[in-house]
């Protein structure tokens, strides 16, 4: 494996993690407007990320630059706001509690909004659009065929994601990982230690493409979506830091106007992904809080 495919992961859900990082903010209200100006003006953005999901925040190698489309957004972003912009590479759960906290200024990692975290976080303009997809084997489809397949089989992700929420809501035994590159996942697949992968489509499409002879394939006919995911995808921020919010808005749309965030979506995807994709949904699942994890 190049060094390439060695630092590619892919995140296995890692925008539909609900319920972490909800830390209370307890501040007055003058705090919050004082707050918000205050971010609003800062010279330097400080935006959380992982450094580790493909194509959206990750490194080619262990000592490249910080690339992937949410990364290049945000400092085009930056660039039309006149600021700098410091990348603050954590979990999920981490970056969450450092915007709730004031620690970052936002969080950039194909993050949508659950109906669990937009009562403390806002999302700007949605400029990725997408739906989720199964990733089996060749032989057979895994024994997935239909939606009621899915109960005993075993469904690789990591621990506490919609997907892997979902894939428990549906039957499937929980096969966590913790960071861990593509290779690993779909070789298990592959050799059968897992069964399916869910997914964001577009994520595990590059995945297939960048491990030949994989043995694997989506399944065309369980294209789906969640509660979680039905809004898009765009830059996290703090619900109160309106000022900031609206300036971030107002530049993410005269990126998408001039066609600079298609450009660079094209790049990292291969397709462009600011548009709606026009695909048939078989299912839009809600998905439930409650989760046990095993």
């Amino acid at each position: 494996m190049n060094k390439t495919k060695k630092w590619l992961v892919l995140g296995l859900g890692l925008s539909l993690v609900m319920g972490v990082g909800l830390v209370g903010c307890g501040k007055s209200s003058s705090s919050s407007e004082s707050t918000n100006t205050k971010v609003a003006n800062k010279k330097t953005l400080i935006v959380a990320t992982s450094g580790t999901l493909y194509p959206t925040s990750f490194h080619t190698s262990k000592n490249s630059k910080l690339t992937g489309y949410d990364i290049e957004v945000v400092r085009a972003v930056a660039k039309g706001l006149h600021k700098k912009v410091e990348f603050k590479e954590l979990s999920v759960d981490g970056q969450l509690t450092a915007v709730n906290t004031g620690k970052a200024d936002m969080a950039a990692n194909d993050f949508g909004l659950s109906p669990a975290r937009k009562k403390q976080y806002a999302l700007s303009t949605v400029y990725k659009h997408s739906f989720n997809s199964i990733m089996v084997r060749n032989s057979n489809d895994s024994g997935i065929h239909n939606w009621s397949d899915i109960k005993g089989k075993k469904s690789a992700g990591e621990a506490g994601t919609g997907y892997q929420r979902l894939a428990q809501q549906l039957g499937a035994k929980l096969v966590n990982y913790d960071n861990v590159s593509n290779d690993v996942y779909l070789k298990d697949v592959k050799n059968g230690k897992t069964d399916m992968i869910m997914n964001d489509y577009y994520l595990q499409k590059l995945a297939l493409k960048a491990i030949p002879n994989n043995g694997l394939h989506l399944i065309k006919n369980m294209y789906f979506t969640t509660s979680d995911d039905g809004q898009g995808v765009g830059i996290l921020m703090k619900k109160s830091n309106t000022k900031l919010k609206a300036e971030v808005d107002k530049e993410v749309q005269k990126l998408l106007k001039n066609g600079t965030i298609k450009k660079i979506s094209e790049k990292y995807y291969g397709a462009d992904v600011t548009k709606k994709p026009n695909v048939k949904i078989s299912k839009n699942f809600t998905i439930k809080s409650k989760y046990t994890g095993q």
